[in-house]
Formats: C-alpha cells, sequence, structure tokens
C-alpha cells in the first residue's frame, strides 16, 4: 500500500503560501512546471497520479488529443501515487506555476484547501466546450462543487465490485441464463455461496485485500446506513452499525471464507489461481485478470457488490480534473485546457472499456456502445451506489484515514482483535486523526 506522511505539525496556510513557493517552484522544474514549447504551440501542463494499466490508456487518449488539437502542446507527467502527488500538487499550486491540469481524486478536493490553492472551473466554459453540467451522476457532481463554486470535474467512477469466477459459479448453480451472477439479498445468502464455492476451490470463498479493509467496512457501513461526520474537533460514529460491519469482516475470516492476510497482490493471485471463486477489489483490477485470461485462461465476470444490509452501496471514488492555482491564466492555456478536459469526458469510453472504470459522463456511460460492453456493462449501475468517503481533510484515496483504519481491520481478518476490540481501537484512532491540524489550514 502507499506510504503517508507522519503526523503533520501545526503548518499555517500562509507559512505553505509563501515559505515553499520558491522551493515548489524550483523543485518541480523537472516536472514541467517550467515547461515550455520549442514551437508556437499552447502549452498545456497535466499532472496525474495513474502510472499503472490506467495510466497507458491515458496516454493513448492524450496521443489522439494533440492529433485533434494540433495546435497544443499537451505536456503530461506522471507523479507517485497518493501522498507524493498530493504533495506535489500543493506545492505547485502555492507558487502558482504548477500544472495547468492535474487529476485528483474527488473525495480529495476539500484537503487541497480550494479556496486558495485551486482555481474553480466557469460553468460557461465548461459549456462552451461541449460538456452538459446535468450529465453526470447527481452525488457526485455535487462533490464537486465547495462553497457554490465548481472546483473538479468528474472523469469516472471507480469502486469495489464483485468478480466471480463463472465456472465455479456454474456449479453452485448461481448463474442466470445469461451467465450473469444472480442477485442475493442479505449477508446469510451471500455466505452461504461462499460456503459452497470453499468447497470446490478447497481455500476459500471469495478473496479479500486484507491490508485495504476501509473499502470493505465503509461499503458495509454505508449498506447499514451508517453516517459519519466531523467538525469542533470530534466526530460522529453509528457504533451499532460499525460493529456490524466489522462483525462480517470477523465472521467471514473465522470461518475460513476469506484469507487472513492478503495484499493486493496475493488477493488477486487467490482468484486468478482458483484459490477462490470471487475476489473484492477495485474494479481496475480488470486489465490484471483479462491479461491473465488471455495467457492462462480466466473464465470471470464482474457485477457490483452484493446487497449485505438492504442495498449495493460500496466504497469507491472519482478520478476528476482540477485546476491547480494560477497567479494569471494565459486565455489561450485556459481555453486549451478546458478543452482537453472536455476531450477526455466526450472519450472517456475508451477509458471505461480499457481501464475499468465507469465513465461519469452519462452520455457515454448510458449510450447503447458502452451498455453492450461486458463484463462493464454488468457493473456499470455501481454509479449509483458509490459512496465516497467521509468528508474530513483526512478521509479520502491516499489519505490517512485509509492506512489508520486499515490497521485495525488487519487485525480483524487475522483474528487478533475480537469485533468489540476493534471497534474500540478503531475509534482511539479516529479521534486521534480529529486531534491533527489539518496542514494546509
Amino acid at each position: 500500500m502507499p506510504n503517508h506522511p507522519s503526523p503533520p505539525g501545526a503548518l499555517s496556510r500562509r507559512t505553505l503560501l509563501t515559505g515553499t513557493a520558491a522551493a515548489a517552484g524550483l523543485g518541480l522544474t523537472g516536472c514541467g512546471s517550467l515547461a515550455v514549447s520549442l514551437s508556437d504551440k499552447t502549452v498545456v501542463k497535466q499532472w496525474n497520479l495513474l502510472a499503472g494499466a490506467d495510466g497507458a490508456i491515458m496516454t493513448d487518449l492524450h496521443t489522439r488529443f494533440e492529433d485533434e488539437y494540433p495546435d497544443v502542446d499537451l505536456q503530461a507527467t506522471t507523479l507517485g501515487w497518493g501522498t507524493p502527488f498530493y504533495t506535489r500538487v500543493v506545492m505547485g499550486a502555492s507558487g502558482g506555476n504548477g500544472a495547468d491540469v492535474a487529476t485528483a481524486h474527488v473525495s480529495r478536493i476539500k484537503s487541497l484547501a480550494p479556496d486558495t490553492l485551486l482555481d474553480p472551473f466557469d460553468l460557461k466554459e465548461v459549456e462552451d466546450a461541449g460538456l452538459d453540467p446535468d450529465a453526470f451522476p447527481a452525488e457526485i457532481w455535487e462533490k464537486c462543487f465547495v462553497d457554490g463554486d465548481l472546483y473538479a470535474i468528474p472523469l469516472d467512477t471507480h469502486a469495489l465490485v464483485n468478480y466471480y469466477n463463472r465456472e465455479i459459479c456454474e456449479q453452485i448453480g448461481v448463474l442466470d441464463a445469461d451467465r450473469t451472477l444472480l442477485e442475493t439479498q442479505g449477508r446469510d445468502a451471500y455466505f452461504e455461496i461462499l460456503r459452497e464455492a470453499k468447497a470446490i476451490t478447497g481455500q476459500y470463498g471469495t478473496s479479500l485485500d486484507t491490508f485495504g479493509g476501509w473499502r470493505q467496512f465503509w461499503a458495509w457501513y454505508r449498506q447499514a446506513d451508517g453516517e459519519m461526520s466531523f467538525g469542533d474537533g470530534d466526530y460522529e460514529m453509528d457504533d451499532d452499525k460499525a460493529l456490524q460491519a466489522i462483525e462480517t469482516m470477523y465472521m467471514m475470516a473465522e470461518e475460513g471464507l476469506c484469507p487472513t492476510f492478503a495484499d493486493g497482490a496475493q488477493c488477486a493471485a487467490n482468484f486468478e489461481n482458483g484459490a477462490a471463486g470471487f475476489v473484492q477489489v477495485g474494479n481496475w483490477e480488470i486489465t490484471r485478470f483479462r491479461a491473465f485470461n488471455e495467457a492462462q485462461g480466466l473464465d470471470f465476470s464482474m457485477a457490483e457488490m452484493p446487497d449485505f444490509f438492504g442495498n449495493r452501496r460500496t466504497q469507491g471514488d472519482s478520478h476528476s480534473f482540477i485546476l491547480p492555482h494560477h497567479n494569471q491564466w494565459d486565455p489561450e492555456v485556459r481555453k486549451a485546457t478546458i478543452e482537453y478536459v472536455a476531450f477526455m469526458l466526450h472519450n472517456s469510453f475508451d477509458w471505461g472499456a480499457g481501464a475499468g472504470h465507469t465513465p461519469a459522463y452519462l452520455p457515454v456511460t448510458e449510450s447503447p456502445e458502452y451498455q453492450a460492453l461486458e463484463p462493464n456493462a454488468e457493473y456499470s449501475g455501481v454509479v449509483d451506489n458509490v459512496q465516497l468517503d467521509p468528508d474530513v481533510w483526512f478521509s479520502g484515496s491516499g489519505a490517512r484515514l485509509f492506512d489508520e483504519s486499515g490497521s485495525v481491520f488487519q487485525q480483524v481478518y487475522s483474528l487478533a482483535l475480537n469485533p468489540e476490540e476493534a471497534l474500540a481501537l478503531l475509534k482511539e484512532r479516529i479521534q486521534d486523526l480529529v486531534s491533527l491540524p489539518n496542514p494546509v489550514d
């Protein structure tokens, strides 16, 4: 899992904006912050955190953009996922000479101090570029606004989903006529399927990333309508619903329905080598499983998370485009930057088809071409069920809450902590985070 910084000290926004401005300008030169074009083209500097298979797909889209916009010199830079990326974005924006556009998670927008370190989009310029503001999932679109200003435009939704081995599922008898997974209602019903899958594999029913337990916890907690809110140095959480989610983890591990220890790589490998009939991981793993299928054969498909507590909500996030703060925008650069964002959304079919992420722009997701994609269309409804992490600076993709809670849930899966002990420790860890100052506040 990505590393994150030690607890931040008391760093004022004024210190950040002045004391690091020079360092940002110099230290990021190699990242394209001072990049210039050797021709008369308009330079657009793009930063992203996509180094995997989805990064290759984004690179292909960038090539297509440059072919369609020959007067634009798109200079894209990939930075380290998580903390390294967001630190660079903050430093570049503090000096006003970082990227023109960056790819960021919607869950991290507020932690980037949008009123200071980001520039808002103007709805008119978005519409002029051919994007319809009404053509996005409402819940994700609303998260892109802060104090009435639009600070992000979502590219996709990506979420915890349920992969299944069709051959094993056929033996269990849980596929319908078109070989898609039958829906179940309730935790007990799904556990029974996992028991049958375990009997066939001889090892597990499902594979999970036991180091990434926050994703499972948040999915099951939100399925039960659990809320988590923060303010005034304190927070509110429904202990009964949190305990229910943790008990689900413990019960699954105790019965041997999932591994007691599996990092991300082992989690996926368990599914590939037939040690598990199911695996609950992010939709981005589709590229790995497709490659394995081509090389060695793996008849798999994907569905939304199963209904444990009354619905199919799941933990997820959204890659989006943000505008790091500029001391002064060049009108031509600004125009080309917005055209780039619009191009990426209009052409996000390939992003979804290849990377597994579900395009956020509804004209793409709802198109007949996308709805004919397999297995993408089977889990396309996830856009209505994605639950972003709690709204607080230490939450979201690549943030502290994921790591701190993950170390607790890892001990649940390993059966080192019972659910009651884990809940008490989780609350202690969250309170510790609440007591820390926001480093950019």
